[in-house]
């Protein structure tokens, strides 16, 4: 597989998934999300990754936004088709099966703090930015920003945070729950691999199961999610891990996961 503005590895059972366009500080134009979307098909059917780190080539930029020269001359159904194709491959992301970290190093702004959205929780080093600047562009969020940002730090602070094009620090972006942790930048992709071998030590039918649970029970009520929840509980009893892992809790000793 060939890619030419992403880079994508394995260390383990773990991958790492980088935007590699740091002379244009990792911006998305229509190749890199078209490279994007290959990356994620392939960690898709890879049954060797378990956790899945997505970061930016470079140490000035996660993804500084989608890329403006390429924008600037679009009509409205260019702009809308642009639009749809970043959402498409975010939401990707977002439903890939294991879980995803955003390793977030320099400048994640528009469709670089969206793509940082879509992955299930985010770290991110000192020297992070985050903000939704579209507006002083003309142009809304298109990647999923109005809709992932509400959701993830409340619908007030999201609201300032677009309307004003504010962009905040890492501290900041911690306090209102934007990212989980802060970390040095020389210490931010072994802070991340860290979580992601902690994730896939455990029992991984069960975590996937857990992913799946909560992003579902996110867009519907309550019993709703409280009866999927149900559902894949249940499930979790027919798998030989829960096997393993309740008779390694007798026993007194450390499970071995299969997976099965």
């Amino acid at each position: 597989m060939e890619l030419e503005n992403v880079l994508l590895e394995k260390e383990g059972n773990i991958g790492i998934l980088s935007v590699n366009r740091p002379k244009a500080l990792n911006a998305l134009n229509e190749a890199t999300l078209l490279d994007i979307d290959k990356a994620i098909d392939a960690v898709a059917v890879d049954d060797e990754i378990d956790v899945l780190i997505v970061t930016g080539a470079g140490n000035k930029a996660f993804v500084a936004g989608a890329d403006i020269t390429f924008m600037q001359p679009l009509n409205a159904l260019e702009g809308r088709a642009f639009g749809m194709l970043g959402q498409d491959v975010f939401r990707k992301i977002e439903e890939l099966e294991i879980p995803v970290i955003a390793a977030v190093n320099g400048f994640a702004l528009g469709g670089g703090c969206e793509l940082a959205m879509c992955c299930d929780f985010r770290v991110a080093s000192e020297n992070a930015k985050f903000g939704q600047p579209e507006v002083g562009l003309g142009i809304t969020p298109g990647y999923g920003g109005t809709q992932r940002l509400p959701r993830l730090i409340g619908e007030g602070m999201a609201k300032e945070l677009i309307y004003t094009a504010d962009i905040i620090g890492a501290d900041e972006a911690l306090r209102v729950g934007l990212v989980n942790h802060v970390v040095a930048a020389d210490e931010l992709m072994d802070y991340a691999k860290k979580i992601a071998k902690k994730i896939a030590s455990k029992a991984q039918l069960a975590v996937r199961f857990c992913k799946k649970a909560i992003n579902e029970g996110m867009q519907t009520d309550i019993d709703r999610g409280m009866t999927f929840e149900a559902d894949l509980f249940g499930l979790c009893f027919a798998t030989e891990d829960q096997k393993e892992g309740m008779t390694a809790f007798v026993e007194k000793r450390k499970p071995g996961f299969q997976k099965k």
